[in-house]
């Protein structure tokens, strides 16, 4: 069975964007401040907690969890490809790295502070004040634990994703210097028409990394000691910059995108009742079958809800707005301030003693408020934008 398209498509002209993909863009990036906002109310450890966090929200949390970094970065790879459609490998490394760089370095220095001093507050009882901590911070003081559990300092926290996307630029573009392009878009185009490829091979490929790996190899966010989550990242970027111009494989998408959510809702039902039953607090220990089995609910989630919300996105937002065009601009600097709202916002709440709903619904309205009120910054002053990702 092939994956038909519902009209006749071309590939975009070198350098022409595909709106959809913008859109998905910021969604996900949308989805993201959700989900750390999420981080407040779960009892998975986080910087700092609210006094209603629990586990009521966890099933939701799992609905997203699988899917929304891969996505990133394979949106990510996308736009890497329409770049380098426009530029040669050296001109490519040379725009990414003050581009990605100086915020990185710029908020790993100043804007992440507060997240790892709330988080010492919270958990250890800190108590010699913010302008003692950041001198500690930035001497590279390794002395901030809890029991074994110690803060490694300067840290990037949430800004890792720039890290690894930068890293991931840079070797694609030594890839593309040594003639490797080519081989990205045959295997990005070749085959991918077929339902069977687009759906079952990636999903062997995750299931597989996931029940070799991620015991071994858990996500750390260590750039040096991260592999499963590099082996993952990193192919669903190359996987973006090959496929970014296969228009046939995005209308097949959308013809059966019904299809691939039914299937990545039903992998998760599994993966939130796993999640629920044997991840609590005296929760019994799973059978090794059963293990495995989650790890392969987890890749089926991770993939088929990826080509669900492209597929959805290419029948239902592929066309440009001015709203877009604002928000395409603004999800970088909303990315890099979002979860350092949300730590001192919600660490400051919680004194508060609101209700859940009244919390919750604070906290995202001021951290949006804040991300907007960032952006709007970064665009007026010149010597902010490269500082906070504006062009």
């Amino acid at each position: 069975m092939t994956m038909t398209s519902p009209a006749p498509s071309v590939p975009p002209a070198p350098g022409q964007r595909l709106p959809f993909l913008d859109w998905v863009r910021v969604g996900a990036f949308a989805l993201l401040i959700l989900y750390h906002v999420g981080m407040f109310y779960v009892s998975w450890d986080w910087h700092v907690k609210s006094r209603h966090a629990g586990f009521a929200i966890e099933p939701l949390m799992l609905l997203s969890n699988p899917w929304r970094l891969s996505l990133l970065f394979l949106i990510s790879g996308v736009a890497t490809r329409f770049m380098a459609d426009r530029m040669g490998p050296g001109a490519l490394a040379g725009s990414r790295l003050p581009r990605l760089g100086i915020p990185l370095l710029v908020v790993m220095a100043v804007l992440v502070v507060p997240q790892p001093y709330y988080e010492v507050v919270e958990k250890i009882n800190y108590a010699d004040g913010y302008w003692a901590f950041w001198g500690r911070y930035l001497s590279f003081d390794q002395s901030f634990c809890r029991g074994d559990d110690c803060l490694t300092l300067p840290t990037w926290n949430h800004m890792w994703f720039v890290a690894y996307l930068l890293v991931y630029t840079l070797i694609l573009a030594l890839m593309l210097k040594l003639g490797a392009g080519r081989w990205l878009v045959r295997l990005g185009e070749a085959g991918w028409t077929r339902t069977w490829a687009v759906l079952v091979l990636p999903i062997l490929a995750l299931a597989l990394l996931r029940i070799f790996l991620i015991e071994r190899f858990p996500v750390t966010h260590n750039l040096t000691w991260d592999w499963y989550n590099h082996a993952v990242s990193f192919s669903m970027f190359l996987l973006g910059y090959g496929c970014a111009r296969n228009v046939a494989l995005f209308d097949g998408l959308a013809a059966r995108r019904r299809l691939l959510l039914s299937i990545g809702l039903a992998a998760w039902a599994f993966y939130a009742w796993y999640g629920w039953t044997y991840w609590q607090d005296g929760s019994p220990e799973p059978a090794y079958a059963l293990r495995l089995v989650s790890r392969a609910a987890y890749a089926i989630e991770q993939w088929a809800m990826i080509l669900a919300v492209l597929g959805f996105a290419r029948q239902h937002f592929n066309r440009s707005t001015p709203l877009l065009r604002y928000l395409s601009v603004g999800v970088f600097p909303f990315y890099i301030i979002h979860q350092t709202l949300i730590v001192v916002v919600g660490h400051h709440l919680t004194p508060l003693n609101l209700p859940v709903a009244a919390e919750s619904l604070l906290l995202i309205a001021t951290t949006v408020a804040g991300c907007f009120a960032t952006y709007e910054l970064a665009r007026r002053v010149k010597l902010l934008g490269p500082l906070l990702g504006v062009r």
